[in-house]
């Protein structure tokens, strides 16, 4: 990205108020390992979702399944394009 002439901010644990990073961004790329750690409040509107994270949750029956690392319904009203997880980028990391 930068070599086409993007700004690229990385975050990480120690970055503190990251919404206030997430929300200047056009694409947001997310693989951390937190279930749900993005959502739609901490976005600009009509940005890209690149959700890397697969994460294994236990629902309130005791049922498992996986989610993201952004919290895709809250996302999906303010973002343009996201990812959804599973089955987003997982086929293009294994092929």
């Amino acid at each position: 990205l930068m070599g086409e002439g993007a700004t690229v901010t990385t975050c990480h644990h120690m970055t503190r108020e990251l919404h206030i990073h997430t929300r200047k961004a056009d694409a947001v790329f997310v693989a951390v390992g937190k279930p749900n750690l993005i959502t739609g409040d901490m976005l600009k509107p009509g940005a890209a979702v690149i959700d890397v994270g697969i994460n294994s949750v236990t629902l309130q029956d005791g049922t498992n399944t996986i989610v993201g690392d952004a919290d895709f319904d809250s996302c999906l009203e303010t973002a343009g394009w996201i990812t959804p997880v599973p089955g987003g980028v997982g086929p293009v990391t294994t092929a």
